[in-house]
């Protein structure tokens, strides 16, 4: 039998840099509604199991072709790829998340060019709550002249636990809803069995070069400002020690809510 020449008629070829997971910030679970995700001299684009695949970037353009193996250089991890993430739908605040490239594909776990980032997003003031969830919202404001203060990190810690994360927006104004809280625990205090609350510290941290500060009267006009919050979570977690910060000790309860106003000292 006679097998038929094959003619190769159109060839689609292209190498994978990278991918990314938007997660939910609060419950970790991944996003499933349609984000805008864009970086700079790069084409990123989602698949159909809802990651941001990096398909190609300026800076790796030698990786393009390169099929049989990664080129040597740029060694792996020694670029930086700075990705803007937004949800049109408002659930979530825009951030950047900084992605080390080119990935290794050699490497094992969480650091291998197959395993997918998982990058979380942070409610906006507007966000819904979970039950049981609790809520607390802070109003984040410049000592000095009552600026709303958008883009700072904010932490609930007890102990040396991180129990919650989150960001505030251009109005300074930041949901931070702290998931798992008891709706009764166990008393340290031998007078009490168990208790409905638990010690917290809400901590801020500002860093007045990446933040915005916009005029309380803007706020309360509704005028928002040209350029709104865009900073990497991540990178201030890395450098709060040198940043701007205030915390207030608070008492969290499950289906609980608390409203905070703090004001920061800034250079």
């Amino acid at each position: 039998m006679r097998v038929p020449a094959l003619h190769e008629l159109e060839r689609l070829e292209w190498r994978v840099l990278g991918a990314l997971r938007a997660v939910d910030g609060t419950t970790g679970i991944a996003l499933r509604g349609r984000l805008e995700a864009s970086a700079a001299g790069a084409r990123i684009a989602r698949n159909r199991s809802g990651l941001y695949v990096i398909h190609e970037w300026s800076r790796l353009a030698t990786h393009a072709a390169a099929f049989a193996a990664p080129p040597a250089l740029p060694a792996p991890g020694s670029e930086q790829l700075a990705i803007t993430l937004r949800d049109p739908a408002g659930r979530y605040l825009p951030r950047l998340a900084t992605l080390a490239l080119p990935r290794d594909p050699q490497a094992a776990g969480v650091d291998s060019l197959f395993a997918a980032v998982d990058i979380p997003l942070y409610p906006s003031a507007a966000a819904g709550l979970g039950t049981n969830w609790t809520a607390v919202r802070v109003s984040v404001t410049a000592n000095a002249d009552g600026a709303a203060l958008g883009g700072a990190l904010l932490r609930v810690v007890a102990g040396a636990a991180v129990l919650a994360r989150g960001m505030s927006d251009w109005r300074g104004e930041a949901l931070v809803p702290v998931v798992g809280v008891p709706v009764t625990t166990w008393s340290e205090d031998e007078d009490a069995v168990v208790v409905t609350t638990i010690a917290a510290i809400v901590e801020v941290y500002f860093d007045p070069a990446l933040g915005t500060r916009t005029p309380i009267v803007d706020v309360r006009a509704g005028r928002q400002p040209v350029v709104t919050p865009l900073v990497d979570p991540a990178d201030l977690e890395t450098r709060r020690a040198a940043l701007a910060t205030t915390q207030q000790n608070v008492s969290l309860a499950a289906r609980g809510a608390l409203n905070l106003n703090l004001g920061l000292d800034l250079p």
